[in-house]
């Protein structure tokens, strides 16, 4: 079943205005799709069939004279220099949106469209389903374990796949084939080692050297994988937020997956009943609230601007959102029990944050169901998040 993506109407924008377009985002995404969806009368060529993959490399200058008109290129990190060629045929011919890239691998295609198509090409985000496109599909989960563990990858929703069953073979696929291609990692049973035991410290501070220990690696080499996971779009790092305060705060980031699905699969977590009392159900909660704000940053085109707080005396806040007009206090609170007290947390960040950010509007998404106003904040129910316009 296909769906309308939320990131379409401004990747549509971006082709009027830009001679490329760059779409960026993990493997099984929906890119290939999205542009099959918005750009349909035009070719769309994967460099991932080798016999492809091997005419682009050889010989880049007949291969884009097949599309006078230009076309889509899936997975256009794996021939890098392509990018070269494709700089000289749009500087001859600048016309809007005649080529749309996308890739897979966020480090080896910013790095090649940074060298070659800078000023040239608008770089977009796809990442797995938000949860307003979730429940464009009819089967989507109603509940909130069962939405942790299920994720936001289109084929388990289209397919009407099993979870687990689907992302066994996603995280297969991705150790077996993908790290091969961004990096040497000799050892592949560690690196899974290391992968499983990120997935335990989603939500949490960044500690290099505690997760080097206890993978019996480097610390050089844990930071090396971390950064293979985040140029694969498996997790990213939200950095600490640094007020021009006198404060002792914490500065480290702190760790999420980009998927909850994922995370789930990789703690062995594969039905509702074995989340409703794990012990990392909150960690996994918060990281799906702040994975959902990042999603829907990406689909407004919006980069940057999310953070953490978090002080010497254990002040903290899971989410700061910050725009020109101020900043927005953000917690994940996964009880089903709407309490003032879970306003506490945001609020005395925010009674720190006073003199720069006197107006700053604190926010706490629950597991249950119901809105509630209070006047230290608003608790918003965790499916209405989607629904909820986050930012002063």
């Amino acid at each position: 079943m296909l769906i309308k993506r939320d990131l379409a109407p401004r990747l549509a924008v971006a082709a009027r205005k830009w001679p490329a377009v760059t779409l960026t985002g993990p493997r099984q995404s929906g890119k290939t799709t999205l542009c099959a969806s918005v750009f349909g009368d035009r070719p769309q060529v994967s460099l991932e069939a080798p016999d492809v993959r091997a005419f682009a490399a050889e010989d880049a200058r007949d291969f884009l004279a097949q599309f006078p008109d230009g076309a889509v290129i899936d997975e256009v990190q794996r021939v890098p220099e392509l990018l070269s060629y494709l700089q000289g045929i749009i500087d001859a011919d600048p016309v809007p949106g005649r080529w749309i890239l996308t890739g897979s691998h966020n480090l080896a295609l910013a790095q090649s469209v940074s060298q070659s198509l800078a000023g040239r090409t608008a770089v977009l985000r796809l990442l797995p389903l938000s949860r307003s496109e979730a429940i464009r599909f009819p089967a989507h989960p109603q509940r909130l374990d069962e939405t942790l563990i299920a994720g936001g990858y289109p084929a388990i929703f289209d397919r009407e796949l099993e979870p687990a069953e689907w992302l066994a073979e996603y995280v297969a696929t991705y150790i077996e084939r993908d790290v091969r291609t961004v990096s040497n990692v000799g050892d592949l049973e560690a690196f899974q080692r290391f992968v499983q035991l990120c997935a335990g410290r989603t939500s949490q501070l960044l500690n290099y050297s505690a997760l080097a220990a206890d993978c019996g690696v480097s610390q050089p080499t844990a930071k090396a994988w971390l950064s293979i996971l985040e140029a694969s779009f498996v997790v990213f790092r939200l950095p600490a937020f640094q007020p021009n305060l006198r404060k002792r705060l914490v500065r480290m980031a702190k760790l999420h997956f980009v998927d909850t699905g994922l995370a789930c699969w990789l703690l062995g977590i594969r039905e509702p009943d074995q989340l409703r009392f794990h012990p990392l159900r909150g960690a996994l909660f918060e990281t799906w609230v702040v994975s959902e704000v990042t999603k829907q940053r990406a689909n407004q085109g919006l980069v940057g601007g999310t953070y953490h707080y978090r002080d010497r005396s254990g002040t903290e806040v899971d989410l700061v959102l910050e725009s020109s007009r101020g900043i927005s206090l953000v917690e994940a609170k996964a009880s089903t029990t709407a309490s003032t007290r879970m306003l506490s947390g945001p609020t005395r960040v925010r009674s720190h944050l006073a003199s720069a950010h006197p107006q700053a509007e604190v926010v706490v998404i629950y597991g249950g169901d119901d809105t509630q106003r209070r006047n230290d904040g608003s608790l918003i129910p965790w499916h209405g998040l989607h629904r909820t316009e986050l930012g002063p």
